[in-house]
């Protein structure tokens, strides 16, 4: 233990340059925020904005802010901080194989020679996937029709922009004219603009993505609550909506006001987990993108980074670094077993606590804080990488495991039966390749591959290079199950049966090969981009766009697709849905210009792999420790 805390303690991070702040005034309930860039104030009920003379309502319940949004800094001076992101590797045809295979097999089915025609006729009218003279992929999309799909996509995202105050702040979750019963799919979500940011990022404009930046800000730690219990100091919202009301006292005026929703309207009434944590990678990558650090560098967003890490890190009865989350805290927002660690959760904190670290300035008041942090990043790579990972050699280890183990030395140290290995596991897995499990928890493991916590596990640097191309590898021998007709799974396979209902709860809405349960979204696929990129396997993703844009203009960008191989839009699903809009956008910039990637992407830090092998070679009967280093988090 002590050999890992010297390692640990040895964890560094450059310091960044630091910008003079005003002070920040505190009172029970309100927060005012003063610094070069304007003021602004936030109260337990909201956040508002209205004309300067609207500034004697005091008594007003929803926020009156004073807001000045002055002009982003576009310099030429990027971090280039960032390393090389080339990696060696073999290059494969499977994909393409699977592909001219299942192309033969409709084409070869066709037993009338008329029919064949009529059907090669429409391959190339409606625009389905065909191959090149070379073997590899080729969409018989004309380029000018790929052209306006690009084009329809701008134009859908730029119409789902929400203006606060006379400023575009974020994207509404869908845009369908046609659909009446919205709910709060006109609300603007933090997990759904993540794809939306990163496009208008890569297209330079930066303001929309500043706004909803700070303006998300300002609704943290709001003081709302449910059944009488307020939600930890910290807490990102869901998401917002910006509602136009008339003014106290003046029926002939009006205001914005935010007013957002942090679980307690939602189905479920489950608190967001993600949202601080992706809010954080935005931060990053906002900087990153503009060469602007003076954002992340105001004393109001260092003091929301830090509260985040207090929820995050703080103390409790769990025993595990990853971090423990009810059902539906995550993209996968309804009951579907995924309560305890998921894997979704432990990739996306792994990346938030490497990009806080970046980001924190170097104060007395900050030392203690990226203490814990270090600690928990090592403690955090090793969990995961260690018990998270199965491939077929794993698997048979599982399968020999003794069970009842007691002791520092035990190889079964979650007391994991070998019974649990699902059958279709076995036959599935394939002899290259591998996969990090869906959750751990003592007596169970989640077999079930979850794509955006295995693609953010590489995009991270939470799994090893060896782990992420053995994650890649899997997506091109389970080309079929994890892509088919449209990318991609959420994830494989669904829950059926029996242990549907049980685990479900026989949600009608999460039926078998549809919505979370086993369904296709489309916004996977810049994350998978961005993964791709990252290992130097960007044709991964070209090949899945490529089936992607072929149908998602023509049903209308749906917000998912149902079956196993992703061929009927969702029966639930909602059109012109903003994040499928972003997430085909989004890939397609970043495989135009790969390098853009790197605003998204954590490098693996080497201090972090010293600590890592220290933490593997020393004595696990040493790895207990009673004293133990006692955490303190200055805020």
């Amino acid at each position: 233990m002590a050999a890992t805390s010297e390692a640990v303690c040895q964890v560094l991070c450059s310091a960044g340059p630091r910008i003079s702040h005003m002070g920040l005034c505190f009172n029970k309930s309100n927060f005012l925020v003063l610094s070069k860039y304007g003021s602004s104030y936030r109260s337990e009920n909201g956040s508002g904005c209205t004309q300067i003379k609207s500034s004697s309502h005091q008594n007003h319940r929803r926020i009156c802010a004073f807001h000045i949004v002055d002009g982003v800094l576009c310099g030429s001076n990027l971090n280039n901080c960032f390393r090389s992101l080339n990696c060696k590797c073999r290059q494969t045809d499977s994909v393409t194989d699977l592909v001219n295979e299942d192309l033969n097999r409709r084409i070869n089915g066709v037993e009338n020679a008329s029919v064949l025609e009529n059907e090669k006729r429409d391959v190339l009218l409606n625009g389905d996937l065909a191959t090149n003279g070379n073997g590899g992929f080729s969409s018989t999309l004309p380029i000018a029709s790929i052209s306006s799909v690009e084009e329809e996509a701008w134009d859908l995202l730029r119409a789902s922009m929400v203006n606060y105050c006379g400023n575009p702040v974020g994207t509404i979750a869908a845009n369908d004219p046609s659909d009446s019963n919205i709910l709060n799919y006109d609300q603007v979500f933090i997990r759904d603009f993540i794809p939306s940011g990163i496009a208008f990022l890569l297209k330079g404009e930066y303001d929309i993505v500043r706004n909803f930046i700070l303006h998300t800000l300002q609704l943290q730690s709001w003081e709302k609550t449910m059944d009488c219990h307020s939600p930890g100091q910290g807490l990102m919202p869901a998401s917002f909506k910006v509602r136009t009301v008339p003014l106290d006292g003046d029926d002939s005026a009006t205001e914005d006001i935010l007013d957002p929703d942090f679980g307690e309207a939602a189905i479920g009434r489950v608190a967001p987990v993600d949202s601080g944590l992706w809010w954080i990678i935005l931060l990053r990558a906002y900087g990153k993108s503009t060469g602007d650090l003076s954002v992340q560098e105001r004393i109001d967003v260092q003091t929301g980074i830090k509260m985040i890490l207090k929820l995050c890190l703080a103390d409790g009865f769990d025993m595990f670094p990853t971090l423990l989350v009810t059902d539906g805290s995550c993209m996968i927002d309804r009951r579907m077993g995924i309560h305890g660690h998921p894997l979704e959760i432990q990739a996306l904190f792994y990346s938030a606590l490497l990009s806080a670290r970046e980001m924190l300035t170097r104060e007395d008041a900050s030392a203690d804080l990226i203490t814990a942090l270090n600690n928990r990043l090592v403690a955090l790579s090793f969990h995961v990488r260690e018990y998270y990972w199965i491939d077929m050699r794993k698997l048979n280890e599982i399968y020999r495991y003794k069970t009842e183990e007691y002791s520092y030395d035990a190889v079964n140290k979650f007391n994991i039966y070998p019974d649990q290995i699902p059958p279709w596991l076995v036959e599935w897995m394939p002899n290259k390749g591998g996969y990090m499990i869906g959750n751990l928890q003592p007596a169970h493991m989640d077999f079930r591959f979850f794509s955006l916590g295995n693609l953010w596990s590489i995009v991270s640097s939470l799994a090893t290079a060896d782990q992420s191309h053995a994650i890649l590898d899997l997506y091109e021998a389970k080309w079929a199950d994890l892509v088919g007709d449209m990318p991609l799974k959420i994830c494989y396979p669904a829950l059926e049966g029996q242990e549907w209902r049980i685990i479900t709860g026989s949600d009608p809405k999460n039926t078998p090969w549809s919505y979370h349960n086993g369904g296709s979204w489309p916004t996977l696929l810049w994350q998978l981009t961005v993964a791709s990129i990252k290992m130097n396997r960007p044709e991964i993703a070209e090949n899945a766009v490529k089936v992607a844009e072929i149908r998602l203009a023509r049903d209308k960008w749906p917000e998912y697709y149902d079956t196993k191989r992703g061929r009927f839009i969702g029966k639930q699903a909602r059109l012109f849905q903003t994040w499928s809009i972003a997430g085909y956008v989004v890939a397609k910039q970043l495989l135009a210009n790969p390098e853009a990637a790197k605003i998204l992407v954590n490098v693996e830090d080497t201090e972090l792999v010293n600590a890592f092998s220290c933490m593997l070679s020393t004595n696990p009967k040493k790895k207990r420790s009673r004293k133990g280093l006692k955490q303190s988090f200055i805020i």
